[in-house]
């Protein structure tokens, strides 16, 4: 887990019994750290609940089943006008708390063929509590579109914001490199992988 959680909602074993249900909201400046982290202008609501079940028959409960839906309006940057538009979100989820020390290191190789798509995410928890904040903040990064695209907008309408020799220098001086970080969108690379993807066929 992070350790530096923007939006967290502990929720503790004690309360959960047979099962619970929980709603929780960010507030204006969870949803401003959020924005940051995921490199979007604003998240302007963030809403989230769950109906938590323990799984199996333990007395002591180590897994819990998660399922829900996660509401949001946030602000995108369109990757071929590079416009801000407002974009709202509405799904349904399902995950997994398990303990911290279940999960693979990540450092540790896995056999890619072996993990199940459809199967909910795992999502640890330090035995405590479980930070439905922290979850729900990482359903949010799972429901943002990679390639934004305003309603209406077509290649045609594609504007060139590559950056200038200074920002490349300043990039450069900063180790960082002309896409994201850099403090101006450039559509034209995430246009190459719409490309790949096979997106704008």
């Amino acid at each position: 887990m992070s350790d530096r959680i923007e939006f967290s909602r502990r929720f503790l074993f004690n309360r959960l019994g047979s099962g619970a249900e929980e709603t929780i909201t960010a507030n204006e400046a969870e949803r401003q750290a959020l924005a940051r982290r995921f490199g979007i202008p604003a998240v302007d609501a963030l809403r989230c609940h769950f109906r938590l079940k323990p799984m199996g028959n333990g007395r002591v409960v180590r897994h819990v089943h998660a399922e829900g839906t996660l509401e949001a309006r946030v602000t995108q940057v369109c990757v071929i006008t590079a416009e801000t538009f407002d974009v709202a979100l509405s799904e349904p989820f399902q995950l997994n708390f398990v303990p911290e020390s279940e999960l693979p290191d990540d450092d540790l190789e896995f056999d890619i063929d072996s993990i199940d798509l459809d199967a909910p995410d795992d999502v640890p928890h330090d035995g405590k509590a479980l930070d439905l904040g922290e979850a729900a903040a990482e359903q949010l990064a799972l429901m943002l579109d990679p390639y934004p695209r305003k309603l209406g907008a077509e290649l045609d309408n594609a504007v060139d914001v590559t950056p200038s020799d200074e920002e490349l220098k300043a990039a450069q001086e900063n180790g960082k490199g002309t896409g994201e970080g850099s403090g101006r969108p450039n559509p034209f690379a995430a246009l190459t992988s719409l490309r790949k993807g096979g997106k704008l066929d």
